[in-house]
């Protein structure tokens, strides 16, 4: 057998696990958006070669299959409507490998301000009595603070529902 002939097999064999590693990514980009972290967890996970798994996810990101950005677009509007806020959500989306998208710009695609969205989960949570102890409103804030909205906001929410501190 001639060095041709091994340096062809060795490139099928090539061909063939781009090629699984291409059919993995697709099936996970059918069911939801990923980013390319999560692409690269996944398929290291199932026992492919991260060498081999990255030249895949960027000829699918140039492809138009994998996007940062629609992924991005698709967590923001998902944790929005979970109540979290600006913070937690550009932590999380940093985990996950996304660091290039504003959050703040997207979240305005879908709801009005943060603020709004603040209230909402406020009231969800807690009842309408404007008179509060110091107590409970510091415990009311440190719940909104863990879900990611900033402590500035904190002021903002108690001069707009008017909430009375004793």
């Amino acid at each position: 057998m001639g060095l041709d002939a091994v340096n062809d097999k060795q490139g099928d064999a090539v061909d063939c696990i781009s090629k699984q590693i291409k059919d993995s990514c697709l099936r996970l980009l059918m069911r939801r958006e990923h980013s390319q972290k999560e692409l690269l967890t996944k398929l290291t996970a199932k026992g492919f070669n991260k060498d081999a798994i990255l030249p895949v996810i960027i000829e699918l990101a140039n492809q138009g299959w994998q996007s940062d950005s629609r992924y991005a677009e698709s967590y923001i509007r998902h944790r929005i409507q979970k109540g979290f806020g600006a913070v937690a959500i550009q932590y999380e989306l940093k985990q996950n490998g996304v660091t290039s998208v504003n959050v703040d710009e997207v979240m305005y695609t879908f709801a009005d301000s943060w603020l709004e969205l603040l209230e909402q989960v406020y009231h969800k949570k807690y009842d309408q009595n404007t008179r509060l102890n110091r107590s409970e409103w510091a415990k009311r804030c440190r719940f909104l603070i863990q879900r990611g909205f900033p402590s500035t906001l904190m002021t903002a929410l108690c001069q707009h529902l008017n909430i009375q501190l004793f």
